[in-house]
């Protein structure tokens, strides 16, 4: 599955293993994180199923806060997300917007946009 402006790697480890561990380096980092929402169980509440599937909500105000002031409608895409979830062969896939797309969306400087590059978090989350 590819969809414009949403970048998709896959991480070695299960769904909760993989957002226990990124929700850790956003601790240590000192991102806020805003919520994390298991969508399987939310799904299964109105009986439909789904794999493995949880999603997490961050940012940081004094960094997103500058794309905003660019361009407010930017608050649609932020704080940021990542959607940790298991595909169909079972392996666990992470989805995330590029922060590029901003920049295309929004109209904002190309610094601006790169206030929200979640890339380095990426790398970090993915070293085994």
């Amino acid at each position: 599955m590819e969809t414009p402006g949403i970048i998709n790697k896959q991480s070695k480890s299960g769904v909760k293993d993989t957002t226990d561990k990124f929700e850790e380096i956003l601790k240590q980092k000192g991102i806020t994180i805003y919520a994390r929402i298991n969508q399987q169980a939310e799904a299964a509440k109105a009986g439909i199923t789904l794999n493995n599937i949880e999603f997490l909500l961050f940012g940081n105000p004094g960094k997103g806060g500058y794309v905003m002031a660019e361009n407010p409608e930017a608050a649609l895409d932020l704080p940021l997300k990542l959607l940790v979830w298991e595909d169909a062969q079972r392996q666990t896939q992470i989805s995330y917007n590029d922060p590029n797309s901003l920049i295309q969306r929004f109209s904002v400087t190309q610094q601006a946009a790169q206030l929200t590059n979640i890339e380095p978090l990426i790398t970090l989350l993915l070293q085994e």
